[in-house]
């Protein structure tokens, strides 16, 4: 897979675990003692060096630990990630919180983002192509240290008054053939560096638009993931209704 090595993969498939967990740095000493990597510290060091060189790690100042970056997260969502599938009862659940309101597009996705802020502990948010936006959880997010930070939070919160913020959504899904959008700012906006977006597009005819969640870069991806994808599939059936 990509550029790495076996034992690279099972290396970083820990220390993404170790820091989902945590959201600590991680270090060689903790990887050692609470994982079966079956090599020495000093060989986790080493390769954990490696994986830095290659953009899938980096370190934190104060800490001797490193972090997970973008890369190791897109990498590990497309080719590490066991999702949890939804059970029946979940599914229903879902859909008798939006199913009744599939009549006023307001109302459905007013209610979608409840459900799914609910269900994923994150901050839900929907956008359309008529420039309507509606989110809910902000107390999700606050409850992650990543956002203990005031000046990051409230970067976070004034990207929702910048309309092009919204439309760069429903802009980035032209670019795919397929599937879920994800999103990680990197250091080029190190204001929200460390965070990220999953998000699906519905459409109609008429309408495009697209729901997802916003958290932090750690958020529990097998969880989040199957739940965007089926209140993307709810509204869209909705709005065919």
């Amino acid at each position: 897979m990509e550029d790495l090595t076996p034992r690279q993969i099972e290396l970083l498939k820990a220390i993404i675990n170790e820091y989902t967990t945590t959201g600590e740095p991680v270090g060689s000493d903790i990887l050692d003692k609470k994982y079966n990597l079956g090599v020495s510290p000093a060989t986790i060091r080493n390769e954990m060096v490696e994986l830095a060189k290659k953009k899938y790690l980096k370190k934190e100042y104060f800490s001797s630990g490193r972090i997970p970056t973008a890369i190791a997260f897109r990498f590990y969502i497309k080719n590490l990630l066991n999702e949890k599938e939804l059970s029946t009862a979940e599914e229903v659940s879902s859909k008798s919180d939006i199913w009744d309101f599939r009549k006023e597009l307001h109302q459905l996705l007013q209610h979608a983002t409840h459900s799914l802020a609910r269900r994923t502990n994150m901050l839900a948010v929907a956008t359309t192509s008529q420039g309507d936006v509606y989110y809910f959880g902000i107390n999700n997010v606050l409850a992650n240290k990543e956002f203990w930070d005031l000046d990051r939070a409230r970067s976070l919160f004034e990207r929702f008054d910048e309309f092009r913020f919204w439309t760069n959504i429903l802009e980035e899904f032209e670019k795919l053939e397929e599937g879920l959008l994800f999103m990680f700012p990197d250091e080029s906006e190190p204001e929200l560096e460390g965070m990220a977006s999953v998000f699906g597009e519905f459409s109609t005819p008429a309408l495009k638009g697209a729901i997802g969640v916003i958290g932090p870069r750690r958020m529990r991806y097998e969880v989040i993931i199957p739940n965007v994808r089926y209140f993307t599939e709810l509204i869209e059936s909705a709005m065919q209704k």
